[in-house]
């Protein structure tokens, strides 16, 4: 099945290359997307934001999970009629954090998504200028290569250009 896929690719692009040669010159360069996103001025202080939330969250909720202890640890020294109320209370409290930890981190990876998407959408607008500007035929993300030629790697020009925006 890999092969299959494989030989459509390399079928697809030598139809491309032979349209593209016909019509006049050929010009191809790819883009290490991972080193861009991760590289992104942007994306670090993203990450730095998410992952403060995230501890905030894990804080928040480690407080509800103490008090859940706390109310456990009392249940053996009240009475019967008292250690049914403090149960259902108990009961309540669960269900509350597990209703918590699931809203957050929902927000959370919505939040990761939406700053991802963004993100990716200012790499393409760089890469489409990019290749307008110097005349590329097609720009490729590097994942779907087997080989690229060194010399045809634009990423580093990529990221330089992102970060030199950000900046601004």
């Amino acid at each position: 099945m890999k092969a299959l896929k494989v030989l459509g690719l390399a079928v697809m692009f030598g139809s491309m290359a032979t349209g593209a040669a016909l019509a006049g010159d050929l010009k191809i360069a790819y883009v290490d997307l991972s080193k861009v996103f991760d590289g992104y001025q942007k994306t670090k202080e993203f990450d730095a934001v998410l992952q403060s939330e995230g501890q905030a969250f894990q804080k928040e909720r480690d407080v509800m999970i103490q008090k859940i202890q706390d109310a456990q640890s009392k249940l053996d020294l009240m009475k019967d009629t008292e250690k049914a109320a403090l149960q259902e209370d108990i009961a309540k409290q669960k269900d509350e954090v597990v209703a918590y930890d699931k809203d957050k981190r929902t927000e959370l990876s919505k939040k990761r998504d939406d700053k991802v998407r963004e993100i990716l959408a200012e790499i393409q607008v760089v890469v489409s200028d990019l290749a307008k500007k110097d005349g590329y035929t097609y720009v490729l993300n590097d994942r779907v290569m087997i080989y690229g030629d060194p010399q045809f790697n634009v990423t580093d020009e990529v990221l330089k250009t992102l970060n030199d925006s950000y900046k601004k």
